[in-house]
């Protein structure tokens, strides 16, 4: 897949049922680094999952385009798969979001990013900002769940890093 037939939507596996290094099964309470690469030759984006304890054997064949931690918890049987397998601007949102995700410097950024896109797209409503200033409140729509978004700068620097992530997913701009 080199372009999105929607920009903002990629069509990548759930999150995997074992470690892609080990093959051991993730339990409930793993810690689990997932990744997001794109391969050199083909420019395809695919999803890696591996037990944050074997993160560091991964083989990446391609660029790592974006990775974040996360703490493993069982779907419920009911969950749409089929919505699931859809990585859209809001489903990236609520993985890299979600209080069990580690943040980092990328993901905050994407996160930050997302954030304001999803609030023109009237998905998420800003509900103002944390009590030190230091975090913007977002309200999810659908779920009425609130995200705390680090606030910062939109700064030339910031977009242009956002861009070159963008990019890397096949979005357009200096990484496609």
């Amino acid at each position: 897949m080199i372009a999105p037939a929607n920009p903002m939507d990629l069509n990548l596996e759930p999150l995997a049922a074992a470690c892609a290094v080990s093959g051991q099964a993730f339990a409930q309470g793993d810690r689990i680094v997932s990744f997001l690469v794109r391969s050199e030759a083909s420019g395809e984006v695919t999803r890696r999952d591996a037990l944050e304890a074997r993160a560091g054997e991964l083989a990446a064949e391609g660029a790592v385009v974006c990775r974040w931690t996360q703490v493993h918890r069982p779907k419920a049987r009911e969950d749409n798969a089929e919505r699931i397998l859809k990585l859209t601007a809001e489903n990236l949102f609520l993985a890299l979001a979600d209080p069990a995700t580690e943040p980092t410097e990328e993901t905050t950024r994407l996160v930050r990013f997302l954030a304001i896109m999803l609030e023109r797209k009237r998905l998420l409503r800003h509900r103002g900002r944390s009590a030190d200033g230091a975090r913007d409140l977002f309200e999810h729509g659908r779920t009425k769940q609130t995200f705390e978004v680090p606030a910062g700068e939109l700064t030339p620097g910031f977009f242009i890093a956002v861009q070159n992530q963008l990019g890397a997913l096949g979005f357009g701009g200096p990484g496609s």
